[in-house]
């Protein structure tokens, strides 16, 4: 009993440290847009994906939406270029999110790679029910 506690609590610092770490920063491959949708749909489906998880649109011009992140001292914004082909994600800056480059690889907090493919799901589940009829 008392060395499974003293387990437990030497894996504690362990998972904190894991919670912080860093991934590369890899802007996702582009989401294809179903056929026959036009352009403004686009835009709305890509729009309502990101208030699914509290993204502000900060610019919204034809073909690009640029949304903005702030969760607690984190910041992170990304611009969205689309088409009636496909939506892209890139990463354009970030507060607080430990961005950095190494020897030309770019290196980002975790969480940032987790957001960005809860929005790429969110925007194909949106792009999906344009074509429910």
């Amino acid at each position: 009993m008392a060395r499974s506690r003293l387990a437990a609590l030497l894996l504690i610092p362990l998972a904190f440290m894991l919670m912080g770490a860093k991934a590369v920063l890899v802007d996702p491959a582009p989401i294809a847009v179903p056929a026959g949708i036009a352009a403004k749909d686009v835009a709305k489906a890509i729009r309502m994906g990101l208030l699914n998880r509290g993204w502000v649109v900060s610019k919204d011009e034809a073909g690009q939406i640029d949304a903005t992140l702030n969760l607690r001292s984190h910041t992170a914004r990304v611009a969205i270029p689309y088409s009636t082909k496909e939506v892209s994600i890139k990463y354009v800056s970030s507060d607080n999110l430990d961005y950095q480059e190494k020897n030309g690889t770019k290196y980002i907090h975790g969480n940032y790679m987790k957001w960005i493919r809860n929005m790429e799901a969110d925007i194909q589940r949106e792009l999906q029910l344009l074509t429910v009829k």
